[in-house]
This record gives C-alpha cells, sequence and structure tokens, in this order.
C-alpha cells in the first residue's frame, strides 16, 4: 500500500505532524510520501492507493476557524476514488475546521473516511493516534 501525504503549513506544526504520520505509516510497513501542497509529486499522488491531507487552523480564537491557505488545497488535482483522511492541527480550538478541509476534500472527488484534530503542544502523540485510527479505518 502506498500514501501520499499533502500539506499546507504555516509555522511548522502542520509539517512535523505530516512527517511523523509519515514515520508512523512506514513503521506499519506502509509505502509514504510527503508534500507541501505547493510542491505535490502528481506521479506519487497517482499511485497513492491513499491521500492524507493537513492544513492548519486559521481564524479566530473561537470563531470563523477554517483551513489555512484553503485556496491552494483547492486547487489540488482532481482526487477520483482515493480514500483520504484529514487532519488539522490547532493552538486552542479547531472549530470546523475538519469539518471544511472535508468539503474541500469531497468537491476534489476523495472518498474522505474521517480526521482528527490535532493540538499544537501534543503533536507526537497526536500523530501516533492519527494513524492508529487511520490503519483501523482502512483494515490493514
Amino acid at each position: 500500500m502506498r500514501a501520499a501525504v499533502i500539506y499546507e503549513s504555516l509555522t511548522g506544526n502542520t509539517r512535523r505532524t505530516a512527517r511523523l504520520i509519515s514515520e508512523e505509516l512506514a513503521g506499519a510497513g506502509i509505502e509514504c510520501s510527503v508534500f507541501p501542497v505547493t510542491r505535490v509529486d502528481y506521479q506519487a499522488l497517482a499511485d497513492a492507493d491513499m491521500v492524507i491531507v493537513g492544513s492548519w487552523t486559521d481564524g479566530l480564537v473561537f470563531i470563523g476557524q477554517r483551513p489555512g491557505r484553503a485556496s491552494r488545497l483547492r486547487k489540488l488535482p482532481v482526487l477520483a476514488g482515493k480514500r483520504c483522511l484529514v487532519f488539522c492541527t490547532y493552538a486552542i480550538n479547531c472549530g470546523a475546521t475538519l469539518d471544511k478541509l472535508t468539503r474541500i476534500m469531497e468537491e476534489r472527488g476523495a472518498d474522505v473516511l474521517g480526521g482528527m484534530a490535532i493540538r499544537r503542544d501534543h503533536i507526537p502523540e497526536g500523530a501516533k493516534e492519527f494513524v492508529e485510527r487511520l490503519l483501523e479505518a482502512i483494515e490493514v
């Protein structure tokens, strides 16, 4: 099985999370590639059985939360037929970020199986839990 992890990061927290997710997947025997949303390897994306997309949470502390730079995520290629999981990183409150990220990926044609919000001060634990949930969802 092959996975592609695509992320949008502002301060580096989402990039770090994406890389830790990739390492956890590799430890589970899943071949994984990691790309910022601005430099996606389209061949690796086409070859992937699963796509994982992550973003930071933008917006005010308690209202208006959304995926950071969502316009970049909306420009991803069509993901028709691809299984997808989403994650977001946040500081205080992720609000509806996961729901909005899910909708963006569904608009790109992905079959979103679920997602998880990961607090920025719990990234290693969050990445590990995300992969555990992912493995349960896809029944590897």
